[in-house]
């Protein structure tokens, strides 16, 4: 008769695999949340070439301008 009194225990979980397991999640999530922020700025940069072309503009291209050495 087992009962849950006579000394056995249930077969710890494989603690090993679970730091893993949350390891892998982790990293799977914060390339999925650095994605979305992408993601996000560059909707944003198309909506404003967009908007810029809506009014009428020509030169609505953005403008990447050299930082200078002081």
């Amino acid at each position: 008769m087992s009962g849950a009194g006579d000394g056995r225990r249930e077969p710890p979980d494989n603690e090993g695999n679970r730091g893993i397991e949350n390891a892998v999640m982790f990293g799977f999530f914060a390339v999925l949340v650095a994605a979305g922020i992408w993601l996000l700025g560059t909707m944003a940069d198309i909506r404003k070439v967009q908007d810029c072309a809506a009014q009428g503009r020509r030169n609505c291209a953005t403008v990447e301008v050299p930082e200078r050495a002081q």
